[in-house]
Parts: structure tokens; sequence; C-alpha cells
């Protein structure tokens, strides 16, 4: 028995000899500094998933200091020398796994960490942050993304707005379920995603306990901090909760921001005929005092500029932001070259809520939209599919993208169409999808092939033929006033960064 076991082990010890080096464990190397996306290849990091963002911070409005720390959980990708986190704030101290860490920064956000030791590919890992600063005093690529109020700040921006306030593999392919507990004086309230879990007082402070169970792109997590009056005691006909809170300083603003948000669950409600059962545990918005203008998605606590009610309420950006949780949060952009997926399908729920209203069906306002801009209008030289790095909010992507939604439906059919409207956040629930991805759904459910239609409609620049139409004089839809306020607020918002980002 000993000598097959001295000669057992002996074939061992030939076997691994004989392993080609090939087949061995490859060495550590430094993370990817961006996931590759076509627009912003700098965004984001490789070599991790981040799981969990757990943030705990104090945060004081006269001084619009910020301090912070951020325990994120994550699993390697690969084997790891060093890794990357999108950050713009100081940091005093990192540790992963226990061990400190060194850190350094490169490029505009980019935090490098180096651990004690490597990390081995599949390993679980968890990282500490300890950071502080001023948000408004950061810029980046020319721009500062904070927004500061009389009465504390905001975070609420695309396609970035992590660096300002938590580091992150700043991405919507990295998606991940958050914790944000923030402290702040008496008085004074903080605002984030999901449900309010639980507030204590003590010595003169307050803490906020937010927690979102979904996975959300660490661009839809929100922070604002200022005097809100929370409004928590309604729900969805589902018996989702809806939480909306608004600024004590909103002014003649105050009553239209009201009327619109209060009617959050009524909207969630028709949404979900439209789209399938609402996707996350809790909903609402958020009206902060602050001079934009735009709105911004959110996820379930959407983020409204209060000059979206400054000409009286305004039910269709409620929708529009609301559409977005099931195009655009639940699920998510593969890359911002995909942003049609949002897009293109939050105007065109503002085109059903109009033809639900009577005040001009889809058709009407598609075809106002396709009169209202000649052929040598640069309005036609933006590819919804394909905007560019530099303006990939144009207005053309949320009216011909959604111009380009009701030739869909017009190629298919409504019974088939609505069906693929359920199907797309029901198949991709909480994850991410392309252009290409929904191109297949679309054909697979139509029975159609639909090539052509995307490719005139997305990625075709001119102004697509549609004969009898060219020279139609089209009567403006009764909506179209307020729709077009809505987005060009939004899309407007969104060009401060475009060029100077890259």
């Amino acid at each position: 028995m000993r000598k097959r076991i001295i000669a057992a082990a002996a074939s061992a010890v030939l076997l691994l000899l004989a392993v080609p080096a090939s087949a061995a464990a490859p060495a550590p190397t430094p993370g990817a500094p961006g996931v590759g996306d076509p627009y912003y290849p700098t965004y984001g990091n490789g070599g991790y998933h981040v799981s969990h963002y757990d943030l705990r911070l104090k945060y004081q409005p006269t001084t619009d200091f910020l301090e912070g720390t951020a325990t994120l959980l994550a699993t390697t990708t690969q084997a790891l020398s060093r890794f990357n986190l999108d950050f713009a704030l100081d940091v005093q101290e990192v540790r992963v796994n226990g061990r400190l860490a060194e850190f350094a920064f490169s490029g505009e956000q980019e935090l490098e960490v180096t651990p004690a030791r490597p990390l081995a590919k599949g390993e679980a890992v968890t990282v500490v942050v300890r950071y502080s600063g001023t948000p408004s005093k950061v810029k980046r690529y020319g721009f500062d993304a904070w927004l500061r109020t009389p009465d504390g700040g905001v975070a609420a921006d695309e396609p970035e707005m992590a660096w300002w306030w938590f580091p992150s593999n700043d991405h919507p392919l990295d998606k991940a379920t958050f914790d944000v507990s923030v402290l702040v004086p008496d008085g004074t309230q903080a605002i984030s995603n999901g449900e309010l879990v639980s507030t204590s007082s003590k010595l003169g402070w307050t803490r906020y306990n937010w927690r979102e169970n979904k996975p959300q792109a660490t661009y839809l997590a929100t922070l604002a901090v200022g005097r809100f009056d929370l409004s928590t005691g309604t729900a969805t006909a589902a018996g989702i909760p809806v939480v909306n809170a608004y600024s004590k300083d909103l002014g003649d603003n105050d009553g239209a921001a009201r009327a619109s948000v209060e009617r959050t669950g009524e909207l969630v409600d028709w949404l979900s005929g439209v789209f399938g059962p609402y996707p996350f545990s809790t909903v609402g918005g958020y009206v902060p005092n602050v001079p934009t203008r735009y709105a911004l998605e959110t996820q379930t606590r959407v983020f409204y500029s209060p000059k979206q009610f400054a000409k009286g309420s305004n039910t269709s950006v409620v929708v529009h932001e609301l559409a977005h949780q099931w195009y655009g949060d639940s699920v998510s952009l593969e890359s911002w070259r995909d942003i049609w997926l949002n897009e293109g399908f939050a105007t065109y729920a503002q085109w059903l809520w109009s033809e639900h209203e009577g005040e001009g069906t889809a058709q009407e306002l598609a075809d106002y939209v396709y009169a209202s801009h000649p052929a040598d209008d640069p309005f036609w030289q933006v590819e919804p599919g394909d905007p560019g790095a530099d303006d990939p909010f144009a207005a053309a992507v949320y009216d011909r993208g959604a111009v380009a939604v009701q030739q869909l439906r017009g190629a298919v059919g409504d019974e088939k169409f609505f069906k693929i409207l359920k199907a797309w956040p029901t198949e991709h629930r909480y994850g991410n999808g392309t252009i290409a991805q929904f191109q297949a759904l679309a054909e697979r459910i139509s029975g159609q092939k639909l090539g052509p239609l995307f490719q005139t409609w997305l990625y075709t620049k001119g102004k697509p033929a549609l004969p009898g139409q060219a020279k139609l004089a089209v009567a403006q839809p009764r909506s179209w006033a307020q729709i077009e306020e809505s987005n060009r607020a939004e899309h407007g918002g969104a060009q401060r960064w475009s060029a100077a980002s890259q």
C-alpha cells in the first residue's frame, strides 16, 4: 500500500510538472481604467464587479462640506494587482479586505488603489474609502455637476454624478444595491433613493437611512440635502409606497409642482398598463430649490427642477421620468451609444399620455415632428441610434427617436407593439440592453424583419421619405408645447458637459 501511495504521489508531481505554462493562473495585472464605452472610454473600471454600496455620510449645508465612508462589496473578474475607482473628492484612507492600501489619483476622476496583496480572480473584496471635501468646489472636464442650493446641495445629473459624492465603478454596466445613511443638522432633510428605512436624532443632528434593494446604476443614485416637506401618505393601486419631497422655498412654483408630482401614484398605475408591473419597491420624486431646468430619472426618486412647473402643472414631465423607471433604470443601457432606449421611449410615453388625455394622438405628434423640420434642418443629421459623444442628448434623440417608435408601432400593429413594450422590461429586468437586442426582440414578437426600419429611422442621416406627408401642413397637437418644454429643458441641461467631457 505504501509503495502505491508513493508511486501515486510521484505521478502527481510528474503531472504537475507537465502542465504547460499557459494553463497556470495568470499573474495579477492592473484593472482597466475604464469599461471601454465607445463615447466615454474612461468611465467605469475593469477587473471587478460591485454588488453593494454602503455610504455613511455627514453633510453641513452651510459650508457644503461632505464627509463620508464608502464601503464597497465587490468580486474580482480577473487577478488584480491594482484597480481603479471613479472619484473626485479628497481621500484620507483606503482599506482593501481590512488592510491599508496605497492610493493615488490620475486623470480627471481615476482613484488608483493598490491593495497590500494582489487579489485573485473571483475573490470577494471589501473596499473601504474614507473621504471628505466640498463638492461644489470640484471641477472635472471643466464643469461641476454638484448643484449647490441656498439650503444645501443636490447630486442629480448624467452621465456622470457619483464622482462628486462617492467612489464608484461609474458606468451603467455595473449596477448594485445601495444603503445611503446621511447625517444632517436638525431641521434639514436628506433625500435619496428607495425606502426611508429609519431616522434618528442626537445632539442637534438627524440621520436619514435610505435603502435601494434593486440593482441601480451609479448615475441614478441621488442625494439632496435641504429643507423639505416629505409626503409619504399615498400608494399606487398595487400598494407601492409613494414618497415625495418639496423644498420649502419653491415660491410661486410650489403649487404647480405638488399638483404634478402628487399624481405619481396614478401615473405609475397607468404606465404599468403600458410597460408591465412597476419594477421597484417604492416610487416618488423631489423638487429642490435649484436654478437648473432639467429633470432626471434618478431611480425610484425622480429629480425635478422647479422650473419644470414655472408655467403651471406638468404631468407630461412626470410621465417622462417615470417611464424611465422601466426604460433606463430597471433596464439600463449597455453603452451610452444606446441612449435611444432611454429617451426615445420616455418621450413616446408622453405621446401615449397625450393620446390617453385626448390632447393629440401619438400619430398626430409624430406627423407634427416630421412636418416641423424641413429636409435641410440639422435635426435630421442626428442618428438617434448613434448620436455621438458630443451631444448624445440632442433633441432628435428624443423627438426623432419617438417618431421611430411610432414607425415601429405602425409597422407591427398595436397588438404586437404593446407586447413588445412590455416584453423588453420583463425580459431584461434589472439588467442592461442594446438597441440590437431590442430590434431582435421586436422581430421575434412581430415575426417581421425590421432591419430597414431601424436603419432608416435610427442610423441614417437625412429626412426619411414618407410618401404623401412631405408637404402636409400639420396642426400642432395641444400637448406639444408642454412636451417640447419638458424635453428641451432636459436635453438642454445635459449639454453643459457634452463637449467638455472628452
